[in-house]
């Protein structure tokens, strides 16, 4: 079982910058491709970035592609989601989740095992 937790969420202005964490538990945490997920209300989940286990390749949404940097630490089982250029629109719900071995589309929730509970990320005008 991998359990998932988030931090690093709060409030900042556009144009501005935070690092989300996502801590995992389980021994085999290196084995897992990650992904970032976030939703607003009345909205769909939808993703964000995503990693292999390896952490040599990832994917990102085109909505964050060259804003945003997701890596991972194996040795501290941490992923990380740096967001840059934020913008009011960033303002969401962010989840971490653990991907299902194996998983080709990793832009797919249903590919997606484990979830966090999620860390608010609001992003002010």
């Amino acid at each position: 079982q991998v359990q998932l937790v988030e931090s690093g969420g709060g409030l900042v202005q556009a144009g501005g910058s935070l690092r989300l964490s996502c801590a995992a538990s389980g021994r085999t945490f290196s084995n897992y491709p990650m992904g970032w997920f976030r939703q607003t209300p009345g909205k769909e989940r939808e993703f964000v970035a995503a990693i292999r286990g390896g952490g040599a390749v990832s994917y990102y949404a085109d909505s964050v592609q060259g804003r945003f940097t997701i890596s991972r630490d194996n040795t501290k089982n941490t992923v990380y989601l740096q967001m840059n250029s934020l913008k009011p629109e960033d303002t969401a719900v962010y989840y971490c989740a653990a991907a299902r071995l194996p998983s080709n589309d990793l832009r797919r929730q249903d590919n997606y095992k484990h979830w966090g509970r999620g860390t608010q990320v609001t992003v002010s005008s």
